[in-house]
């Protein structure tokens, strides 16, 4: 018996184990110190406490509401690199960058990148200066004087497939080259794209009008207004950042001496759309960061005004009576008939 009962607390323990193993390090609950936050990308779907029930208010007025979100994968990439170098002259300067800049176009090209992929954007070329003292009997003279220039480049590269970034970094690491600026996600079938969403939208739409007539709605009798949406995420907007450390050490509380902290490194992870809220998911699988495209359709349906028929005017029949004034000055009243 009792083995059975260590064995039910050991399957549990290894069981939570592994529950917490696909959470990861961001949840706060895993790391007592993780610290959330934006990081360099707006958050644009917060964490929200679901409801379990909601109270239903009936009315007249009838909302569809539906919405659909798709994965597309870029067609291509471009990955941006900023390049500086200084030289003793302008001329020496130039050839050390063009020295770099070569090695980088024949090592891509040895991995399938063509050299018309490779774009050149020249950023500044200055002079640098030092100060000079000049020392005298009575004083000092500081004056600036050129020691060198500087060359700033931004380099482009284009590539297709994913698996050609681990070795465009490893061409730039050998030129020296280590500032990745950002890499940009392009697709070529967006017009496609938002026109595979509408028919799916479309669809969604019909099937809810039938589902509205089958409990007993007749939306001919329904006035409608329509609003609609759309939209493209780039994955560069949806990289958030967090902290996992634990910095509790109850021995160096115990000394009285003070506690230097060490530096904690900040993570990155790619936090895509959620699917919640969307009737239509195309491409659900994601595997690396995609373009998400998307597109909302709102119809509202209200009872249209029932027509007030008006009611049909009767002629009445008048009676006129006449004064008849007499010469000797008396009145009479008389009755005439009127022809209808």
């Amino acid at each position: 018996m009792k083995k059975h009962i260590l064995a039910s607390i050991l399957f549990v323990l290894v069981s939570g184990i592994s529950i917490a193993q696909h959470k990861g390090n961001y949840d706060e609950l895993i790391s007592r110190q993780n610290i959330l936050q934006s990081g360099n990308a707006t958050v644009y779907n917060p964490t929200v406490q679901h409801q379990i029930s909601k109270t239903l208010n009936p009315s007249t007025t009838i909302f569809i509401d539906v919405k659909a979100l798709q994965n597309v994968q870029a067609t291509t990439y471009t990955a941006l690199f900023n390049v500086s170098q200084i030289g003793a002259t302008a001329e020496n300067t130039n050839a050390l960058m063009n020295g770099r800049i070569t090695k980088v176009k024949n090592k891509l090209k040895s991995i399938g990148i063509p050299e018309k992929d490779i774009v050149i954007d020249v950023i500044s070329f200055v002079p640098n200066y030092e100060i000079e003292v000049q020392k005298k009997l009575f004083s000092k003279t500081y004056t600036e004087v050129p020691k060198g220039f500087e060359l700033q480049q931004n380099l482009h590269i284009q590539f297709t497939k994913t698996n050609q970034f681990e070795a465009i970094l490893t061409a730039c690491a050998e030129s020296e080259i280590y500032n990745l600026v950002k890499v940009d996600y392009y697709i070529e079938n967006i017009a496609e794209v938002y026109k595979n969403l509408q028919t799916e939208l479309l669809k969604l739409i019909e099937d809810k009008k039938s589902y509205y007539k089958v409990l007993g709605f007749d939306l001919a009798t329904h006035n409608v207004a329509v609003a609609d949406d759309k939209y493209c995420y780039f994955p560069k907007d949806f990289y958030q950042s967090y902290q996992a450390f634990n910095s509790v050490s109850f021995e160096a509380l115990n000394k009285s001496k003070g506690v230097t902290t060490a530096k904690k490194q900040t993570s990155y992870y790619y936090q895509p759309l959620s699917y919640e809220n969307y009737d239509v998911v195309i491409n659900p699988t994601i595997l690396e960061p995609v373009v998400q495209i998307g597109m909302n359709i709102r119809l509202q349906y209200t009872p249209k005004p029932k027509e007030v028929k008006p009611e049909p005017i009767t002629k009445t029949e008048t009676t006129h009576k006449y004064f008849v004034v007499s010469p000797n000055g008396t009145i009479d009243i008389k009755e005439l008939q009127t022809d209808k």
